[in-house]
């Protein structure tokens, strides 16, 4: 099939009235020296170097728009932010703070995007009712966002230092709103929702209070996660929230949760050891309300 002129690599030809090696990028022909020389060539592939590396521009092409920024950066960001063969939530925060940044400076060139433009963007945030926490949180990644351009060469290299010149939102000082403080539920209240759960409900959450773990541990924990070795069983999940930081997650689990957990080992050992379809089972068996942990793994 032939290559697309998109994806064709200029190429290195001589130029027959001065005898120089030249070769056309984007419509402008660039000189590097005398015709089938070791140094012209050397220049030839610097050039296609960074002509490749930055998305097939030249480098003193530096006047891109918001919006070409934008779709260049959530492209880098969805390969990026990927975790087991998914993208993560992080990119979804990220494509919704430059959505406001695309609606307002879309067609702006994106060296003009400065601290009074980013200050615009916080105040359509404050405006939309994100909270100060989450406003300030977005605003640092529409910063990652140019810091990624000024690194590709998209925008000048001082743009990203003008952007981190705008200070964060601070309690009690800013029109953003402050959202309730979370706090956690009341044992009692704990204690009178159990009897309401489906039996494997009931004991995910039994084993999560004794334990102090996250739901997706509980929900993602298997057999061949836990070492038994021991008196205290060791819980390594396969998977966790700060494993990005090459950290171990260790969570040890006690008598009382192993009586919780021990009826559902009973399986194959890379299978999860609460699964929704177990819930479901016992619902339409007539169990709902049932709080005993089941006497073997369904």
């Amino acid at each position: 099939m032939p290559t697309s002129l998109s994806s064709r690599v200029p190429s290195y030809r001589r130029h027959r009235p001065t005898g120089q090696a030249v070769v056309t990028i984007n419509g402008r022909d660039i000189y590097l020296g005398k015709w089938n020389t070791a140094a012209s060539r050397a220049e030839y592939d610097r050039l296609i170097a960074e002509f490749l590396a930055n998305g097939r521009r030249l480098r003193n092409e530096i006047d891109s728009t918001v919006v070409e920024v934008i779709n260049a950066y959530r492209k880098f960001a969805q390969r990026y932010y990927r975790k087991n063969g998914g993208v993560t939530r992080e990119y979804g925060c990220i494509k919704e703070a430059l959505k406001i940044v695309r609606e307002l400076y879309g067609r702006t060139n994106a060296n003009e995007f400065g601290p009074l433009a980013l200050k615009a963007v916080r105040q359509r945030m404050i405006d939309n009712g994100w909270s100060r926490g989450y406003i300030n949180k977005s605003i640092g990644r529409i910063r990652r966002c140019f810091k990624w351009a000024v690194e590709n060469e998209l925008v000048r290299p001082d743009m990203y230092h003008g952007l981190m010149a705008v200070s964060g939102l601070r309690k009690g000082r800013s029109e953003a709103r402050e959202p309730d403080p979370v706090q956690p539920v009341a044992d009692a209240i704990v204690q009178a929702t159990l009897p309401l759960l489906t039996p494997v409900v009931a004991d995910m959450v039994r084993l999560q209070r004794i334990t102090g773990c996250r739901p997706q541990d509980v929900c993602n924990l298997r057999p061949c996660d836990v070492d038994m070795s021991g008196d205290v069983w060791l819980y390594r999940p396969d998977t966790h929230k700060t494993e990005h930081h090459d950290r171990e997650r260790i969570i040890p689990i006690g008598p009382k949760g192993q009586d919780i957990l021990r009826p559902y080992l009973l399986r194959e050992k890379e299978s999860h050891c609460f699964r929704p379809v177990d819930s479901e089972k016992k619902r339409r068996a007539g169990h709902f309300g049932v709080t005993e942990p089941c006497s073997r793994a369904c």
